[in-house]
């Protein structure tokens, strides 16, 4: 038998959800079980080629631990990763146990986010482990919390030993009710070239590049003018849709990373007043980096600052409560 453990967390020392696993893995190696862990945040270069692991695998264990919500954009990213390339036909043959381990709070609705995304891949969920912890060697030292893991590890084994039949849950029709379209009908071998393509830095850097020379080649034709907005009329948008918050005072800047001629923006903030210029200045408590046309989704109303940091839209440098604090400052809607 072999069970692939797919951790999401960050690999910090007091992390209880490694503890848990580590755990896990003694008890399943006494059962003579072949263990391989894979941690997402080292292969997250690759993590689109990582579904081509579940080949062998019998059983899968996904483990995230909750920091503070959700559990976490790698284990998503891999989740998103065997829907678009994964071979449905053998995930359905695989029983997965969820792990996730709390910090703050919010662990029970992330094992329920994991079972059924697993259910939606078509695979069997088993009963899995989730808890609070804020001191790891309390977890480490008790032996009632080892017991729990133990039991837990044990049931798992025996589900996949005796191929024990999942009761089937409505999670499970989505697989049949939203798909690929057919055009992208492809075979275990073409999935496995495409997830080796896209998770090849070189050629997805050279694709977005001549994306954007054709997208700037259409735009020089056709009069496009979406992204002819200057740092100044920026600085209006801004200074109208200004709120102010007691209590935030900082320095933000807000640089461009396609538009080199394009002025950086600088929004000084002090309680109530608000000082708006363009240039590049130093000294900032915020420096956020965004592609022109991000950054004008975001003077629209499309997204939120927060939102495009999570996604990886914008890059950002110093405190990350400053940039929640955009949000706020900042009233953009959509009209």
């Amino acid at each position: 038998m072999k069970i692939n453990i797919y951790y999401g967390g960050r690999g910090i020392i007091d992390d209880p959800t490694l503890c848990v696993i580590s755990q896990i893995t003694t008890v399943l190696n006494e059962l003579n079980v072949k263990v391989q862990q894979y941690n997402l945040y080292e292969q997250r270069n690759g993590i689109t080629a990582l579904p081509n692991t579940l080949k062998d695998a019998d059983g899968v264990i996904l483990a995230s631990t909750v920091e503070w919500y959700g559990v976490g954009g790698y284990m998503m990213q891999f989740l998103d990763a065997c829907w678009l390339y994964g071979d449905k036909d053998k995930i359905k043959s695989i029983y997965m146990a969820p792990v996730v381990m709390s910090t703050t709070h919010g662990e029970r609705e992330g094992m329920m986010s994991l079972s059924s995304a697993w259910e939606m891949l078509g695979g069997m969920v088993c009963d899995g482990i989730c808890g609070y912890i804020a001191d790891t060697t309390r977890l480490e030292n008790s032996s009632e919390y080892t017991k729990v893991i133990e039991k837990k590890t044990e049931n798992f084994y025996r589900m996949i030993n005796q191929k024990i039949p999942v009761l089937p849950a409505s999670n499970q029709a989505v697989i049949n009710k939203v798909s690929i379209a057919k055009s992208m009908d492809l075979t275990p071998q073409e999935s496995e070239q495409l997830s080796e393509y896209a998770s090849d830095d070189k050629f997805v850097r050279k694709q977005k590049e001549d994306l954007q020379e054709l997208a700037s080649i259409f735009r020089d034709k056709m009069g496009d003018d979406s992204t002819s907005g200057s740092s100044d009329e920026y600085v209006k948008i801004l200074k109208k849709a200004f709120t102010p918050v007691a209590g935030i005072s900082a320095k933000f800047k807000v640089a461009f990373l396609d538009n080199a001629k394009l002025k950086p923006v600088v929004i000084d903030v002090d309680n109530s007043k608000c000082d708006f210029r363009t240039g590049d200045e130093g000294d900032c408590d915020v420096v956020i980096t965004s592609d022109q046309k991000v950054f004008e989704e975001i003077l629209d109303g499309r997204i939120t600052f927060q939102r495009a940091f999570m996604d990886g839209s914008v890059k950002m440098k110093g405190d990350f409560k400053l940039l929640r604090s955009m949000d706020q400052l900042f009233a953009l809607k959509s009209e």
